[in-house]
């Protein structure tokens, strides 16, 4: 058996990271960077990959052909005449269709946020509108740049006023678009803005030259590049899984990921290595964006690994590894952010771990639950448990993410060399399981905590009552159930580690109908417990029916003491009813009817994932008018609310009887 030391000693940062810096060469736009979902930078990043892959000696190497919407981006450049002399700057783009013949001439014009209200007087068919916008605080690009549309302008073109790119005032900021592919928009940094917003202090409009390319590829083929180490158990698998797709240059997300999970298995190869399940790595295209239209249009290339390419890893893969840069430290510690069911597990291997490089001043922690702003979301709906480096701390995210200065001058060796030990270490855990280590305890803890609920009355709180009880019992039987898989996998290890080969064989086989449960159990607890509200959260059902009760009934009484700024800001709360105020109704009906109005295969790992939704768009604007005017009757708005609460305790009561009866047929048989 190999010891940790010896795997470790195997490790070569420094291809890892020539590696990352190798991928950069491929690019859609010669300047910025790019490399996009079905672009032909994404295609020669991928066959690099491939033979890469061959050459560090994978085994079975394939190109898995899915289908995305693609997108190819060659060029933005704006250019102005100021003082006698002519200014072109870059600019950054979405996935969205704008193609000219060279530079032609357009009117560009200033529109604040791009709100419904800042177009009022304003005429703006045909012409550029440069926005500015906070994503993080304020609201996604969609919004500006779909009533932009609708207002008749050629384009959007925006600039970042806080929440990302804000390490320098010459950086451009891409986002996923979420939107339709013929409403065009671009980003500029602030720099270059400020120019232009100085020609416009004393005009409504002013003349520039726009050269693009911007070209999206309705269903198009790209592909997922996997490599594998032959297991004992070649039908039991470890996936671990990076996306090779960017923005820019991509040094940090995603590059480092990928020649991370290359350096883990070059590790494991050059070590000689025999796992006893086959390690499976798998290159990730599509992951920024790749669907044109869908609010959940990232993560494609992983929906589509496992739910069109490869559906029969389900049941076989004991864990995704999934990794989102991973080169820089994000905040005090190192964390694996992780499914639930795989929390009490990684704690005890942390804390069995040998010393590791120091890369943080505080040890690695675990968090749950995954979220869904990378691969490993898809991978755990589909039913493979999932865990991902936590990547959303510390300040990259709004500083450097995503724009041209996601580079290596962020590049942490030390915190690059922890994670290659880490992953390393955790895969050799894994592979010496015999039963995938899942504890479903967390699951029930959690879901058993619920704020809100004491408002509750009649038949409804009885059941809530019931489902808070049977909760407590799956706990605690899960608790059993876990100590008994894991007195199984030591008992395997201990066979293992005395090279008692057929004995340990023996008990591995007698063991399969028990993990065949576990994956199983698992994949019911996805389906039942995880949704996500409209900001991407995930979430249980009644935790967000319970804060949506709690804000209406605020709402009700702020209205009944004629407090309306006070209800308005609970109803902003509610769904993504924080829209209505801000934009037309076609633009607030547009992003929520697409969310319920379009086949599982444009939503991908979102169908179905949100609650039923409360259009409050009238109310708020109703009650937006009478907040002007003192004295306002608000008895209408009044009623309304009482019958959205009683939906939604009628959603509760729903919830919680198939929570109570997936428990009951799940744990307490």
């Amino acid at each position: 058996m190999h010891t940790r030391e010896h795997l470790l000693e195997h490790l070569d940062i420094e291809y890892s990271y020539k590696l990352a810096r190798r991928m950069e060469q491929f690019r859609s736009n010669e300047v910025l960077g790019y490399r996009p979902a079905g672009s032909q930078a994404e295609f020669k990043t991928g066959e690099m990959l491939k033979k890469e892959m061959e050459s560090i000696g994978l085994s079975q190497v394939t190109k898995d052909a899915v289908t995305v919407d693609g997108w190819e981006f060659k060029k933005a450049v704006l250019a102005v005449e100021t003082k006698g002399k002519r200014r072109e700057f870059q600019l950054g783009a979405y996935q969205t269709d704008f193609k000219t013949d060279g530079f032609e001439p357009f009117s560009l014009t200033y529109v604040g946020k791009g709100t419904e209200k800042d177009y009022e007087g304003r005429e703006v068919q045909g012409k550029l509108v440069l926005v500015d916008i906070n994503q993080r605080d304020e609201w996604w690009i969609n919004y500006p740049v779909y009533q932009a549309h609708l207002k008749g302008a050629k384009a959007l073109i925006a600039v970042q006023d806080g929440g990302y790119g804000e390490i320098d005032n010459e950086a451009l900021n891409a986002q996923d678009i979420a939107g339709p592919s013929d409403a065009a928009a671009f980003s500029i940094s602030r720099k270059d803005a400020e120019v232009l917003k100085e020609l416009l202090k004393e005009k409504e409009e002013i003349q520039v030259f726009f050269d693009a390319d911007s070209q999206v590829m309705p269903s198009c083929t790209t592909y997922n590049i996997c490599g594998r180490i032959p297991g004992k158990h070649p039908e039991r698998m470890i996936l671990l899984s990076a996306h090779y797709d960017s923005y820019f240059s991509g040094f940090q997300d995603d590059n480092t990921a990928v020649a991370l999970m290359f350096g883990i298995a070059k590790s494991l190869l050059e070590s000689g290595y025999q796992p006893n399940n086959t390690i499976v790595f798998c290159a990730m295209a599509a992951e920024e964006w790749g669907v044109i239209d869908s609010d959940f249009d990232w993560s494609a290339g992983a929906y589509e690994q496992i739910f069109t390419a490869h559906p029969e890893w389900v049941g076989k893969v004991i864990a995704d590894l999934n990794f989102e840069l991973p080169a820089l430290a994000h905040g005090t510690r190192a964390r694996i952010r992780s499914c639930y069911e795989y929390v009490r597990y990684l704690e005890e291997f942390l804390s069995n771990l040998p010393l590791l490089t120091q890369a943080y001043p505080e040890e690695t922690r675990i968090t749950a639950p995954i979220e869904t702003w990378s691969d490993d979301f898809s991978m755990a709906i589909a039913g493979i448990p999932s865990m991902v480096n936590d990547f959303t701390g510390g300040s990259f995210m709004e500083t450097h993410y995503h724009s041209q200065f996601d580079n290596d001058d962020y590049y942490d060796e030390q915190v690059y060399r922890l994670h290659h030990e880490l992953f390393l270490l955790l895969i050799c855990e894994l592979d010496q399981t015999a039963v995938v280590p899942l504890c479903f305890a967390p699951v029930m803890s959690r879901a058993g905590k619920f704020p809100g609920a004491e408002a509750a009355k009649g038949v409804l709180s009885k059941k809530l009552d019931v489902m808070k009880q049977y909760l407590k019992e799956a706990e605690k039987k899960a608790e059993q159930d876990y100590q008994k898989v894991q007195e199984q996998n030591r008992a395997y290890r201990r066979l293992l580690k005395e090279e008692r080969f057929e004995e340990a064989e023996e008990l591995f086989e007698s063991l399969r109908p028990l993990e065949q449960k576990q994956l199983a159990n698992f994949k019911k607890e996805q389906d039942t417990f995880v949704r996500i509200d409209w900001y991407g959260n995930v979430l249980y059902p009644h935790e967000i029916l319970l804060k949506n009760i709690r804000l209406l009934e605020d709402a009700i009484e702020d209205l009944e003491k004629a407090e309306v700024s006070k209800a308005l800001g609970r109803l902003y709360q509610v769904d993504n009813n924080a829209y209505a105020f801000m934009f037309d109704e076609d633009v607030y009906n547009h992003f929520t009817d697409y969310v319920f109005h379009q086949p599982r295969e444009r939503l991908k790992w979102g169908y179905g994932r949100i609650m039923e939704h409360e259009k409050l768009y009238t109310l708020v604007r109703s009650l937006l008018e009478k907040e002007k005017t003192a004295g306002s009757d608000f008895e209408s708005e009044i009623l309304r609310l009482k019958k959205v609460c009683e939906k939604q305790y009628t959603l509760l009561e729903k919830y919680t009887d198939k929570i109570t009866e997936v428990l009951k047929e799940t744990y307490l048989n």
